[in-house]
C-alpha cells in the first residue's frame, strides 16, 4: 500500500527535538526523510544515554524512519553537495539559531533560486521582534507563551508542564504548515517559506487562558476555585477552567498517581451524589444546580474525594463510567508504557535497533486508513552516505572515501 507522502523528499537539517519531531511525523506519513548531520552527529545521539556507546533514547525516539547522511556544510564541497540535495528535495526543514543557514550562504532567495518548488520550513524560538535572538528551550517557550503563568496552584510558583508543548508541540504546528504549503504547491507550482516559532505555538495552545484574561474585565471567573482575582488569569491547580468543573481527586491507597480526574456535568450530579452517599444533594437547592455549586467547588470535590479516597482508582473509574460521568485515571509513565490498549492502537510500540536492541517508543498519533505507519529504527550516523551520495547524487566510491578522509562527510 502506498503512503500519503510517498514520493516527497524531505531534507532534514534539524536537531534536538522541535525539528526532528516534525520530520519524524513526515517520515511516518511516507516521506523520504534524509537527515543531514554534521560528521559529529546530532548532539542528542550522546545525551542522556542509558547504555554506553549507542545512540540515546532521546535520539532514537525522535528520528525513526529516517535516513542519515553526514555533511560539513562549512566546506566548499559540502556547500556544493548541499546545493544538489536542495535541488532534489521537496521540503527542507531546519531549526538552527536565527540566521545560521543564511550564514552558510543559503538564504531563502538562494534556496528558491536553486529549487523554486521547495517548501523551506524554519522552526525558531520567537518571531521577529525584541525576542528574536533569545535562545529558546522547551521551558523557555512555555514561560513566554502563557503556559507557566497559568500552571500550578494559586499559592505556588509557576510550573512547567510535562508535555513538551514547546518542542514537540511546535513540531506538530510545523507539520501542518508544511503540508499546507505542499498542497498549495499543487495549484501554484511554487514552493514557499514556512516559519513557526515555539513561543507562538505554545500561545496557540494556551488560547483559552487569553479568553479568560479578557473575561476578567467583566468580573471574577466563577469556574475557577480561586477566591481572589487580580488583573491576570491566576494559577488554578487542577481546575478545568471550562464550562464544566473538574478536579483530580485522591484514590486508595494514596500513591503519587492514585488520582482520578472527574468532570461534574449538570446531568451527572444526581448519580454522582448517590455514589458518594449524599443523594439528598441532588435536590437540595444549595447544591442542585450548576449555579448553586459554582461558589462551593472546593467543598464539592472534597465530598467526592471522601468517597474516592476509599477505593482504588480503577474501581472509581468503573463506578463513574457506569453512570456516564466523565473521568479519567491519572496514568503514570509506567502504566502508559505497559498499557495494552495503547499497544493495541500502536501508540506504544517496540522497535528493533541494530546497536541498542529493542526499545519502546511512541507511535504515530495520525491514523490514516490508506497510509498506515510502520515504525522503523532511527538511522546510525551516516548510515546512508553511500546510498545517497553514490547511489543518488552519482559520486564515485573513491570520492566518497576522500570526502570522509578530509572531513567533508
Amino acid at each position: 500500500m502506498s503512503k500519503a507522502l510517498e514520493g516527497v523528499r524531505v531534507l532534514d537539517m534539524t536537531h534536538v527535538q522541535s525539528g526532528p519531531s516534525a520530520t519524524q511525523i513526515l517520515a511516518w506519513l511516507g516521506a523520504d526523510v534524509v537527515k543531514v548531520e554534521a560528521p559529529s552527529g546530532d548532539i542528542t545521539r550522546g545525551q542522556l544515554r542509558d547504555l554506553p556507546g549507542v545512540d540515546s533514547l532521546y535520539f532514537t525516539m525522535l528520528n525513526c524512519n529516517k535516513r542519515s547522511i553526514t555533511l560539513n556544510t562549512k566546506t566548499p564541497r559540502g556547500k556544493e553537495l548541499l546545493t544538489e540535495l536542495i535541488r532534489r528535495s521537496d521540503v527542507m526543514v531546519e531549526n538552527f539559531g536565527p540566521g545560521a543557514v543564511d550564514r552558510m550562504g543559503f538564504t531563502w532567495e538562494r534556496i528558491r533560486e536553486i529549487n523554486p518548488r521547495i517548501v523551506y520550513a524554519s522552526i525558531k524560538g520567537f518571531g521577529e521582534g525584541p525576542y528574536t535572538d533569545f535562545k529558546a528551550y522547551e521551558v523557555v517557550a512555555q514561560a513566554m507563551g502563557g503556559s507557566m503563568a497559568t500552571t500550578g496552584f494559586e499559592d505556588g510558583p509557576p510550573l512547567a508542564t510535562g508535555a513538551q508543548i514547546g518542542d514537540s508541540g511546535t513540531g506538530m504546528h510545523a507539520v501542518a504548515a508544511i503540508l499546507a504549503a505542499l498542497f498549495q504547491r499543487t495549484h501554484t507550482g511554487r514552493g514557499q517559506r514556512v516559519n513557526v516559532a515555539m513561543q507562538h505555538a505554545v500561545l496557540n495552545l494556551c488560547r483559552v487562558k487569553l479568553r479568560d484574561q479578557q473575561r476578567l474585565a467583566h468580573g471574577p471567573l466563577p469556574e475557577y476555585p480561586n477566591e481572589d482575582f487580580g488583573d491576570e488569569v491566576p494559577r488554578s491547580g487542577n481546575a478545568s477552567g471550562g464550562g464544566q468543573p473538574g478536579w483530580a481527586v485522591k484514590c486508595a491507597p494514596g500513591g503519587p498517581n492514585d488520582y482520578v480526574y472527574v468532570i461534574v456535568q449538570p446531568v451527572g450530579w444526581a448519580p454522582l451524589a448517590a455514589l458518594i452517599g449524599r443523594p439528598e444533594l441532588s435536590t437540595d437547592p444549595e447544591w442542585a444546580t450548576p449555579e448553586a455549586r459554582l461558589n462551593k467547588l472546593g467543598k464539592m470535590f472534597q465530598l467526592i474525594e471522601e468517597w474516592t479516597a476509599q477505593l482504588p482508582k480503577w474501581r472509581v473509574l468503573e463506578e463513574l463510567n457506569a453512570h456516564n460521568i466523565p473521568c479519567g485515571p491519572i496514568l503514570s509513565t509506567k502504566e502508559i508504557i505497559e498499557d495494552p490498549s495503547l499497544a493495541a492502537n500502536e501508540m506504544v510500540v517496540r522497535v528493533e535497533h541494530p546497536e541498542r536492541g529493542s526499545f519502546t517508543t511512541v507511535g504515530n498519533p495520525l491514523k490514516l486508513s490508506d497510509s498506515p505507519a510502520e515504525i522503523t529504527a532511527s538511522p546510525l550516523l551516516g548510515e546512508h552516505n553511500a546510498e545517497v551520495y553514490v547511489g543518488e547524487l552519482g559520486l564515485g566510491d573513491e570520492e566518497l572515501a576522500l570526502l570522509k578522509t578530509i572531513g567533508v562527510i
